[in-house]
Formats: structure tokens, sequence, C-alpha cells
């Protein structure tokens, strides 16, 4: 077995017991003060050279000093448990049965969080190191607000600006380069009230709304960009609401809202110009606004962005994604394959932002990510760890190699 591969093995149980705990904290977005520490606690047990956690909540450990910087990022926020009937095991306990823990939390995404960690300390065990420094963050309310933590990272200088990043979200062990972005949009319609008992004197701002839905539908077939690698854009409406006086009256207003996925070459000026070019929208004189995030993290910090969230697509041939490969390679002696989350991570933020390379590799499948019943496998995380181990030291030989 490769030594590196082997040793990962060897804290099996350890990354087993350290996932268990994350999972038995309840961690929802703005709420992760209590895993934050968990992690900080086993980072410093560990032997991370610097362990701290920022003005947004993340926590970020640091090993080795060298001119290269790498960041591996896993969020600590998890999505709440929906309706507990739908669940056969606790979510809270982290419960392991042939081969799989489950629990919330367990594939998206602390138990990355737990093979990024023993990964590092595989790096000092084996004494792994190049002229590289690298940094570990459990970052807080990305299901919130995917980005938002790297945003504030890479904006206030939390860390030095890194030359790659590795985003931990779950590939089934396999190496992903990209996914498309979204946005979320309100298109907004207004009518004039009256009572219910004579609709005729009032103009009704649903009805007003009905076009649009249909155009909407539309759009999501025939009218977004498609990328041969990402796939195609999509629009969707995932709510609708109005307004009136009462319940006896007509609706004065009616809005719905957009998840919009992102292909590449939909910027938010194409999407929004999309949207109010549409003979629905202008006939029926609608708003069309981009959402603002603005919430409090658990330290209390209020940093807004605007609820836009870029496509990235990482090039094949980039020191990152080769080195990814190599990696593998050299660990698990076999052939990776190469291919793309469909749902969106903090890559927003930091190659879709900041053009910060990135290239993702995780543990446990994505399809069980926000399910009931969420788990992850044991052996997966034994396997990250060793990738992660490994990374660094091809990256920095790949980035030589390229001049």
């Amino acid at each position: 077995m490769n030594p590196i591969l082997k040793r990962a093995t060897d804290y099996q149980e350890a990354m087993t017991q350290f996932l268990r705990d994350m999972v038995a904290i309840p961690s929802e977005s703005m709420q992760e003060r209590e895993v934050c520490a968990r992690v900080q606690q086993e980072m410093e047990r560990v032997g991370f050279d610097e362990v701290f956690i920022d003005g947004l909540g993340n926590v970020i450990g640091r090993i080795g000093s060298g001119a290269t910087i790498i960041a591996m990022d896993a969020h600590l926020d998890t999505v709440g448990v929906g309706n507990p009937a739908n669940w056969t095991v606790d979510p809270y306990k982290g419960a392991v049965k042939d081969g799989k823990i489950f629990g919330r939390g367990t594939v998206d995404m602390e138990g990355s969080m737990a093979s990024m960690v023993y990964g590092a300390k595989i790096i000092k065990d084996l004494e792994l190191f190049d002229d590289y420094t690298l940094y570990v963050t459990g970052t807080v309310m990305e299901e919130d607000c995917d980005g938002l933590c790297w945003q504030y990272i890479l904006n206030e200088e939390v860390i030095p600006r890194p030359d790659c990043v590795v985003i931990t979200e779950p590939t089934n062990l396999n190496i992903y380069r990209g996914h498309r972005g979204r946005m979320e949009l309100n298109v907004t319609t207004s009518g004039v009230s009256c009572h219910g008992s004579a609709p005729e004197r009032g103009v009704n701002a649903i009805y007003k709304m009905q076009p649009i839905i249909r155009a909407i539908e539309r759009l999501n077939e025939e009218g977004c960009l498609d990328d041969e690698f990402l796939g195609k854009g999509t629009v969707t409406i995932s709510e609708i609401r109005s307004t009136s006086p009462s319940l006896c009256a007509v609706a004065d207003s009616c809005t719905i809202h957009l998840d919009r996925r992102l292909s590449v070459g939909e910027s938010e000026e194409f999407v929004v110009s999309q949207l109010e070019n549409l003979p629905e929208v202008k006939a029926a004189g609608a708003t069309v606004t981009v959402l603002e995030y603005a919430e409090r993290a658990y330290t209390g910090l209020l940093y807004p962005t605007r609820k836009f969230y870029p496509t990235w697509k990482l090039d094949e041939g980039a020191p990152e994604l080769d080195a990814a490969i190599e990696a593998f390679r050299g660990v698990f002696e076999s052939e990776p394959v190469v291919d793309k989350w469909t749902f969106s991570t903090n890559g927003i933020a930091t190659m879709g932002m900041h053009g910060v390379p990135t290239v993702g590799f995780g543990p446990g499948n994505e399809v069980y990510a926000h399910a009931p019943d969420e788990f992850t496998w044991v052996e997966h995380l034994v396997k990250a760890a060793a990738f992660y181990a490994a990374f660094p030291q091809q990256y920095c030989a790949r980035k030589r190699d390229a001049g």
C-alpha cells in the first residue's frame, strides 16, 4: 500500500470519531460557533502550526510556511433536518453501520473536514513538505449564501491570496473542475386593490403575472445558453407570493422568485436584460430585481453581498488539475474520473469572483446531500485524507514545470 494511504488507514478510527463529534453538534447557517470550536480543538490537537477564527467565524488552520499558498475548504454549516419522520436514524448521532457514517453533515460536508485535518497530520507525520503553506478552512454560511465566506477571506486578506484552492464538496472521490453559477431574482407586477366582491374595479397583479410565468417556462426550455462541459443554464420559479389589503381584496402586487442557474457566458447583465426584454414582462410593466444577502454571522458581523454567484471552469491542462490527477494516480494507482458538480460551491467566490484556480475532490456522493439518512463512507474519509496529503507536493511540482 502507498505509505500515504497506509497512514490514512491508521487514522480511520480517529477520523470517524471526529466526524461523529461534528455531526452531534447542530450547525445550521449562522449557528456554527460550537462546531467551529470543535474543529479548532482538533486542529490544535493534531499539531497545526497555527489555528484561528476570523471575523466572520471561519476556522482556519495552517501548516508550513512556504512561498506557494494552497487552501483546502469545507463549509461547516449544514441544512436542517426537514421532516424527522423521513429519517430512519437519528440525524445527530453519527451512527456507524455497514461501513457508512449517517447523519446531517456527513457528506455535506463535515466528512471532508475530518479528512482534511488528518490529511494535514499525515503531511506532518511523513514530512511531505515542499515550499508551500497549506491553509485548511472550515467556512460558515455557505448553505445560506455560497461563497460569502471566501469573499470575506479574500476581500479582507484574512490569509495571503492562494495560488490554488481545493474545494472538498462531495465528488464521490472523482476530480471536479467546475460547475454552473447561479442567481436569485424577483420579478414583480403591480396592481390596484379593491373589494373582492367587485374585482372589476381593480387590477389583479396575480393575473398580470400569469403570462410571465408561462414565458419563464419557455425561457428555461429554449432561451438559456449551453456549454459542452458544464451544460445548459436553467431557470425555475421557486416561490410565488402576493399582497393585498386583506383576503377579501384584489391583489395589488405579485412576486415570483427565480432560481437561475448560469452556464458559461451568462453574466448578471445578460440574465437581467434577457428577463426585462421578455414581451410579457414589458407588457405587464414588471420589474426585475437581483436580490441581496444581508444576514449576521454567529460572530455578529454583517457582510452583505448580491445574490449573483458566477460560473467557473478550470481549463484542461491547468497545473491544478494535472496535480490533482497525478496525486490521485500516485496514491490509488488508478485513473480518476474528471467531472463537474451539479450544484454550486464556494468555488463561485474563489475562482468565479476572484480568479483563484480551483479544483474539487471530496468524499461522499452529492446525491445524498440535503437528503434524509444522509451518509458518507468510512473508506471515503480515508482515501480523501490520503489525497489531501499528496496534493500539495504534486501541485508544487506542476507549478514549477509550468514555469
